[in-house]
């Protein structure tokens, strides 16, 4: 069932509408994007020599913009559209801020937002999207989730107590209260890592985060070896995940507005230090799953649950990241793998439903799963890629 088969004549009831497995799945999917990369993004300031006042705002600007983008998209087309900052964009950045000027960095930030800004308001993005097969776009979802969905069991090596302790105690809650399973889960983790002294929360301190205006300065060089990659990041990595996931779960949102209004909240926010919010794929996957609501209809309100816990991320951004540093990587990584199962096992599902396309959706599948990177562009593109190049080289001239 797409978006125009919903009925959007009734009026939008958020609170009404939300539930607590909503108000969970919105956490977890702050919780696993911020937790994936915010040791890149200290990585990078640190690198570029950025003072900790710099850093905090950089989250703040990438944060709040997560918040109000992901929020209004979702309230606007009654969906679960998460926004995220861009994760190879962070790791880029660890090698390319070092050989720039902060300012220029900045002004290599306004450059990629201005492109996409002009790909999503050209409408260019949409006519791409319109044809990727819904089986190639299923398959990626399931290569991109499956590799934060198996380190669950990477986890269970070094800290297994805590690890069997969530997954069975959310097999009893899928068997006994299937839309609490992952609320269980989280829960049984807290007082599990907290009974084996894992939890130390005495260094944390709640500050309000202030941000510091830059003034951008445009260098050639910069362009070259910050704005373009990270544009070319965003759409490969980022944007067409994001949309190949929203697409899996049956909602046909319009691709152009979405990324025309990320280009343009990273575009007023990169002086304040954000290098660009795009698509999630991942933390949207846990907002688009059953187990965010059992309605279809109704899963929007655990986008909007993630745009407020991403808002208050914001506000406390410097408290935000002591917080994270002091939970055990073991249960940010089960609860996320959990989160998942249900979206990894839909994907495959559909991935293998049309006879015709199994083979390209596995070539998808895998190339995408392996993590590879190439050229600098990771594995999801070219996952892309190679399941497209095997559909038309399989299925070349069949219908004559």
């Amino acid at each position: 069932m797409t978006l125009e088969a919903m009925d959007t004549s009734t009026r939008l009831r958020p609170l009404a509408d939300s539930s607590p497995s909503a108000v969970v799945a919105g956490f977890v999917a702050m919780l696993t994007g911020h937790t994936s990369s915010l040791v890149l993004m200290f990585q990078a300031g640190q690198a570029a020599g950025l003072s900790a006042a710099q850093i905090a705002s950089w989250l703040w600007a990438l944060a709040v913009g997560m918040g109000l983008c992901t929020i209004g998209l979702s309230l606007r087309y009654r969906a679960p559209v998460v926004v995220a900052w861009s994760t190879p964009g962070a790791a880029l950045l660890i090698t390319s801020l070092p050989g720039v000027s902060y300012p220029e960095a900045i002004g290599a930030f306004v450059i990629c937002a201005v492109l996409l800004s002009l790909l999503g308001l050209s409408g260019t993005f949409a006519r791409v999207m319109r044809h990727l097969p819904s089986s190639l776009a299923a398959a990626l979802l399931a290569g991109i989730l499956l590799r934060i969905g198996s380190e669950i069991f990477v986890a269970a090596q070094s800290s297994t107590a805590l690890v069997l302790a969530m997954f069975f105690s959310f097999l009893l809650g899928k068997r006994l209260a299937p839309r609490y399973a992952v609320l269980t889960a989280l829960l049984v983790g807290g007082v599990t890592a907290a009974a084996q002294g894992l939890l130390d929360f005495s260094q944390i301190r709640l500050e309000v985060t202030l941000p510091l205006w830059t003034t951008p300065s445009f260098s050639f060089g910069a362009a070259i070896s910050i704005g373009l990659p990270l544009f070319v990041v965003a759409m490969a990595s980022q944007n067409i995940p994001g949309l190949a996931v929203l697409r899996a779960d049956g909602y046909d949102v319009p691709p152009s507005p979405l990324i025309a209004s990320t280009g343009l909240a990273s575009l007023l926010l990169a002086p304040f230090g954000s290098h660009g919010i795009n698509l999630a794929a991942i933390s949207a996957a846990i907002c688009t799953g059953a187990e965010a609501h059992e309605d279809k209809r109704k899963r929007y309100t655990a986008a909007l649950w993630n745009g407020v816990f991403n808002l208050t991320a914001g506000i406390f951004a410097a408290t935000l990241a002591a917080l994270f540093a002091a939970l055990p990587a073991a249960l940010v990584l089960s609860i996320a793998a959990l989160a998942l199962l249900g979206s990894i096992g839909n994907g495959l599902a559909q991935a293998m439903h049309e006879p015709g396309q199994r083979d390209a959706a596995l070539v998808t599948f895998m190339t995408t799963a392996s993590g590879m990177t190439l050229l600098g562009i990771g594995s999801a593109f070219w996952g892309l890629i190679a399941g497209a190049l095997t559909l038309g080289i399989l299925n070349w001239r069949k219908g004559r």
